[in-house]
């Protein structure tokens, strides 16, 4: 055995299948997956750590997590090994050695995660594990009206699961941006320093509102003023939403 180590990794998932990323008793988890892979590489019980939560159903193309061990390997190899012992759902992308007083929670300057809508009356069943079908009509511009409302630094209570643990709801925004695509994909990306529990997909639910004309633009400032809940719009389905970068 080498000296103790720190490992930074990248890791994709289809999370369809796990009951999100955290460790649970009921229902098997991301974290326990990795976590199991890298028992049988290390041939020790290692606990990982990652750069956020991500629920039930929620798919990642960029988390970041990380860990120590004293096995010595080149940095290629990590995802080679990782990948040997995962299920075909989760993929170790990247590794490399950093600073031990990295974290990846603590050190995070920037998420991204991006939501996908099917804006089509007919449903695609390829895309039913990764959108929201919404089949009606949507106004993209009035979205965008709307979403500037939320960018900046503000208190998210309205965007807010109420059996969110944390106290503290003001958050910051940086960006919010909407892409239509040919084939009736639309993409929502938000970029911020840090979400609270189902704030994306709440401002999603609130955004098809706005873009199926039962929410105006400027009630979305109100929405956000009353930092009540029940004034938002429905909390997008988990199956649509990608962490999709984490940046340092």
């Amino acid at each position: 055995m080498g000296e103790l180590r720190k490992v930074k990794c990248i890791v994709s998932y289809d999370g369809g299948n796990y009951g999100g990323y955290q460790l649970q008793a009921n229902c098997v988890t991301i974290q326990e997956v990795l976590e199991e892979a890298l028992s049988k590489i290390t041939k020790q019980s290692v606990r990982i750590y990652a750069s956020g939560r991500t629920d039930s159903g929620v798919h990642a193309k960029g988390q970041v997590f990380h860990f120590r061990t004293t096995v010595n390997m080149p940095e290629d190899r990590w995802p080679m090994a990782f990948n040997t012992l995962l299920p075909p759902d989760i993929s170790v992308l990247k590794a490399e050695y950093v600073p031990d007083t990295f974290h990846s929670r603590f050190d995070v300057v920037e998420k991204t995660y991006r939501y996908c809508l099917f804006n089509r009356r007919i449903p695609d069943v390829f895309l039913r594990r990764y959108s929201w079908h919404v089949p009606y009509g949507l106004d993209f511009e009035k979205m965008r009206e709307g979403a500037r409302y939320l960018v900046g630094v503000h208190d998210f209570t309205s965007f807010c699961s109420i059996r969110a643990e944390v106290e503290d709801k003001v958050r910051e925004v940086y960006e919010i941006s909407i892409e239509e695509t040919e084939d009736h994909v639309v993409w929502l990306t938000f970029r911020g320093k840090g979400f609270l529990y189902n704030m994306v997909r709440i401002m999603v639910g609130t955004l098809v509102n706005v873009g199926s004309g039962k929410t105006s633009p400027e009630q979305v400032k109100a929405i956000l003023e009353a930092k009540n809940r029940d004034r938002a719009g429905r909390t997008a389905p988990a199956e649509g939403l990608f962490l999709w970068e984490v940046k340092y």
